[in-house]
């Protein structure tokens, strides 16, 4: 099919928590329900797109998150040499979506206007709303804006044929998700519109947010978008490792997103 593309989502970290942690009022149950961290590959013949670059070991620790394996590994398994990858779109600016600085060096960058302008401005006066954010990502991303290597958005856009951006907001001012034409239809990237799927499913919205109005409508855009709900990706969600079929059978933790689910 023109313009399609395979996508991939590929794990490199984790976190153990509860599900009181994870939805606006807690959980009655409060089961054990972890985090899984991705970025995801977007490969087709207008090129190769990478969303998010994750974090290192270093802020691992730093922010008690386990590395499971660090980003370009994993890319390396599908055949991505990080080194030239030629652009790189960041869904937001939290510190597991914008590290890894110096991974993407050929990289053109991707940002909503509104992101950088919610994360360089006066927003970050305040604790609770800075708390996710790293400086040192934050300048990094300055800095690639003065190498001329910074390209912004504001709102929807098309990055290439089959292949748009959409700021939907909510868990940050300028979080954006990533529409792409595949085989079975057109996939959403939600990053962390979405952290799992209960989130959207069950409209039960992850308690870190600047909007909680923003993600709730965000949960609507995302299925405008998407070919139907099941075509939807969460950012966090450890259920997308099973639902979906390993891209090489022999390497856990990646998997293809373009091909129809396996589980549900």
């Amino acid at each position: 099919m023109e313009d399609c593309y395979q996508v991939y989502a590929v794990q490199y970290g984790h976190h153990d928590r509860t599900a009181s942690a994870n939805f606006v009022g807690g959980d009655p149950h409060d089961r054990p329900m972890p985090l899984d961290y991705f970025v995801w590959a977007i490969v087709g013949d207008h090129g190769t797109y990478v969303l998010d670059t994750g974090f290192d070991a270093a802020m691992g620790l730093k922010r008690n998150r386990q590395l499971v394996r660090p980003v370009n590994e994993g890319l390396r398994t599908i055949g991505i040499d990080a080194a030239t990858v030629s652009d790189v779109i960041i869904s937001h600016m939290h510190f597991d979506h914008a590290g890894n600085h110096a991974m993407f060096p050929q990289a053109r960058y991707h940002v909503q206007d509104a992101e950088m302008a919610y994360c360089t401005g006066r927003c970050m006066c305040h604790e609770p709303l800075r708390h996710a954010y790293e400086p040192g990502d934050v300048q990094a991303m300055i800095g690639r804006l003065f190498d001329g290597r910074l390209q912004f958005h504001d709102g929807d856009s098309e990055l290439a044929p089959g292949l748009t951006l959409h700021r939907v907001g909510g868990h940050t001012r300028g979080l954006q998700v990533v529409r792409v034409k595949t085989r079975r239809g057109w996939v959403v990237l939600g990053s962390d519109a979405a952290h799992l799927y209960a989130n959207f499913e069950q409209a039960r919205p992850f308690p870190s947010f600047d909007s909680m109005t923003d993600m709730l409508f965000g949960f609507d855009r995302m299925r405008e978008l998407a070919s139907s709900e099941s075509h939807i990706i969460p950012g966090h969600d450890p259920l997308v490792l099973s639902r979906y079929p390993l891209a090489h059978g022999d390497v856990a933790g990646v998997v293809r997103l373009d091909v129809e689910p396996v589980g549900s």
